[in-house]
């Protein structure tokens, strides 16, 4: 199933997708929030979700999706891991070697913009890139998570742009949460798409991600190249600590695509619509 956060009636509102319309889950069942983070902490099972898609096919009025106002997905998850290194060839363009255990850092959600908002280059960066990303949306409690049973922890995926400002990193490396932590540095959406339908046609080893900026392609790379998989981010991150629904980690870049005034950069991986922000200067 797939999920997303719209801009209706000046209010943001989640709904899900049937038959290439959005419907509201409020309007399918008035005790569904507009939040789809309120839906993603109930921990559906599979059956509660189906329910939902059922339910939602005679219901008007939807919004077809050619219509959609993409929001965020949702505001305020716990907490957001970004995982750097994750591709030899991401780690060579800067220099680094990629690292035995995952290189983590986390984010605050200060951070989150959505589709089509603005990236804004902050004025102490000269070199602020953008980075796409496959982001894996927990959907459970999960603490200390067997590998094998990792991807059932999660309630589905994402499109990330993750930012870096790239200058100031290379000043000193203990500046990493600095240099991630500026405002609008993470976009995610449009949607949210549960693990069943993700991984439908495809295997997650196989699933292509690709960073552009300006319509230029920076790099791709697929899952299967990474050095630390899904499934070992999951078990790795929950050995250290407890994670709970809406939790995000963004699971690495196969390359970042550096930013100017104007400049419009773009996320895809295959099985999801693009992510798409332009970005700006900060003034003053």
């Amino acid at each position: 199933m797939r999920f997303a956060t719209l801009a209706v009636d000046g209010s943001e509102q989640a709904a899900v997708l049937v038959n290439e319309r959005w419907v509201p889950l409020n309007a399918i069942d008035a005790r569904l929030s507009g939040d789809l983070m309120a839906l993603i902490a109930s921990e559906p099972d599979g059956a509660a979700l189906s329910d939902i898609g059922r339910r939602a096919v005679d219901i008007r009025p939807a919004i077809p999706i050619e219509a959609a106002a993409y929001r965020p997905p949702y505001r305020h998850p716990r907490k957001i891991w970004g995982i750097g290194l994750n591709y030899g060839d991401h780690a060579a363009d800067l220099a680094e070697k990629t690292p035995e255990q995952p290189a983590s850092f986390i984010k605050a959600d200060h951070t989150i913009i959505g589709p089509g908002d603005d990236i804004v280059i902050p004025r102490q960066s000269e070199r602020t890139t953008a980075e796409a990303e496959l982001g894996l949306i927990f959907g459970k409690v999960s603490q200390s998570v067997p590998a094998a049973r990792a991807l059932d922890a999660l309630f589905g995926v994402c499109v990330i742009l993750d930012q870096t400002a790239e200058d100031i990193l290379r000043i000193n490396p203990r500046y990493l949460t600095r240099a991630k932590n500026f405002p609008g540095f993470f976009s995610f959406g449009p949607e949210v798409v549960t693990m069943d339908e993700f991984l439908s046609d495809q295997e997650i080893q196989d699933v292509v991600v690709a960073t552009f900026v300006d319509g230029v392609e920076v790099r791709r790379n697929t899952i299967g190249n990474m050095t630390h998989g899904p499934a070992e981010l999951v078990r790795f991150h929950t050995d250290m600590m407890p994670f709970f629904p809406g939790d995000i980690i963004s699971s690495g870049t196969p390359g970042a695509g550096l930013l100017h005034d104007g400049a419009v950069a773009k996320a895809t991986v295959s099985g999801l619509a693009p992510l798409v922000n332009p970005a700006r200067k900060e003034r003053g």
